[in-house]
């Protein structure tokens, strides 16, 4: 009696795989396209955003420390290039992985200013 009892649960447990293999094959496709398409104007403005992201935290530390120290706002100029240079890093880290990505488009032969990547 135990065995028909153990191979209605082994049915059970197939159906179970099989429903949520077919549940993860029906949701598969939206999560890559969601992921990895990312339109020019996308990328413009998150680059923006980290520039002006890394401005806005060095000079708030600068002006942060120059407020609690006392002293002229040097620190204000020396975190406000400091987070420049930050914003400048993560900017060109970030042009960086956007052109290492395949384009949406294909144009496999082709480089960014329309010639052939070859020449």
């Amino acid at each position: 009696m135990e065995g028909s009892d153990g191979d209605d649960g082994g049915d059970r447990l197939k159906q179970l795989e099989t429903r949520i293999a077919k549940l993860r094959t029906a949701q598969a496709p939206d999560a890559p396209h969601q992921e990895e398409h990312y339109s020019k104007a996308q990328q413009g403005w998150r680059m923006v955003t980290e520039l002006v992201a890394g401005l806005v935290i060095g000079v708030g530390i600068g002006y942060g420390l120059d407020v609690l120290l006392g002293t002229t706002p040097i620190l204000l100029v020396l975190f406000t290039l400091l987070g420049f240079a930050a914003g400048v890093r993560v900017m060109m880290r970030t042009a960086a992985e956007f052109s290492s990505r395949p384009s949406a488009g294909g144009g496999a032969g082709k480089d960014d200013r329309g010639g052939d990547a070859g020449e």
